[in-house]
């Protein structure tokens, strides 16, 4: 009999809460960045989310490891999964729509993908996958439509930042599996708080925060986009890369979009085209081929 895999609709869950606590940080970050810099508002965003979760560490009686080797790796996950793609979005949306930016960071699987068949090889690269992909990309053409890419190409610079940061996740998701011995909130913690010791000193200087008066809806923004879209987002993360590896991992970019249209008719009243529920049902498929475990092909004996 195949073995039983009980933690696989957990880890599903926590991928779709996982996509919607990121999925929702495009509007918080377009919102923050109305009235704080984008250096600034990543700043506090990294310094706030790890403050968080050295609480937590405290409360559960973990410490930090303290040999150079695991912070040197802390270094490198920050620089992959916050420092550089957090404010490059930052920055892009500034000019950029929340939906476009939520549109192009959709294609993390893609590189993620194509980076461990091409040059890390660090899981098996199989025709599901790759059927996986390929469905997802498929569906979230289909549920965006077309023509809600009419806005590529009008703020180039932007949108290969966007872009840019999208391949920055896909390599922050391979780059994670090293931390596997570690419970996931110490990598989440360490990597914030060198993303943070990195971007708070720059921000005094470049942004004088001091000369500035954020108002109270950017404020609440970063309060949430750090608690929840970025310390309670890379703890599931963590223990994610863990169970599903670094290409089921990204398969949340997918689910973004789903949730960003589901929101939008649960809350703002928007209704669904026939071609978007066909492409949710690709996206939902991709996410399926790209996560959940094969069954064993030989015989128990």
């Amino acid at each position: 009999m195949p073995p039983a895999r009980p933690n696989t609709v957990i880890d599903l869950l926590l991928l779709l809460l996982l996509a919607t606590l990121w999925g929702a940080s495009y509007s918080l970050i377009k919102i923050g960045v109305a009235t704080i810099p984008p250096i600034l508002l990543i700043a506090a965003r990294t310094l706030i989310a790890g403050s968080l979760l050295m609480i937590v560490l405290h409360s559960r009686g973990l410490t930090l490891p303290r040999d150079g080797a695991t912070w040197r790796r802390f270094l490198g996950q920050a620089a992959l999964n916050s420092v550089i793609p957090f404010t490059l979005i930052a920055w892009a949306e500034t000019t950029t729509d929340a939906g476009l930016t939520a549109i192009l960071n959709s294609t993390s699987p893609i590189f993620a993908f194509l980076l461990t068949a091409l040059v890390t090889r660090h899981e098996t690269v199989t025709l599901r996958k790759l059927a996986g992909v390929l469905a997802g990309i498929a569906g979230t053409c289909l549920i965006i439509g077309f023509q809600a890419l009419a806005g590529l190409g009008h703020q180039l610079w932007a949108q290969l930042a966007i872009v840019a940061a999208t391949i920055c996740y896909a390599g922050a998701a391979i780059f994670g599996r090293q931390f596997k011995t570690l419970d996931p909130i110490l990598p989440a913690a360490g990597s914030l708080l060198c993303g943070a010791a990195i971007l708070v000193p720059i921000s005094l200087v470049v942004d004088r925060p001091w000369t500035l008066r954020p108002s109270a809806d950017s404020i609440l923004a970063l309060l949430g986009l750090a608690a929840f879209s970025t310390a309670l987002a890379l703890v599931i993360y963590f223990r994610l890369v863990q169970t599903l590896g670094s290409v089921g991992t990204t398969a949340q970019a997918y689910l973004r979009v789903p949730i960003g249209v589901a929101i939008g008719v649960l809350a703002l009243g928007e209704t669904l085209t026939p071609t978007a529920w066909v492409g949710l049902a690709c996206v939902l498929t991709g996410v399926a081929a790209m996560t959940i475990p094969a069954r064993p092909t030989g015989h128990s004996r």
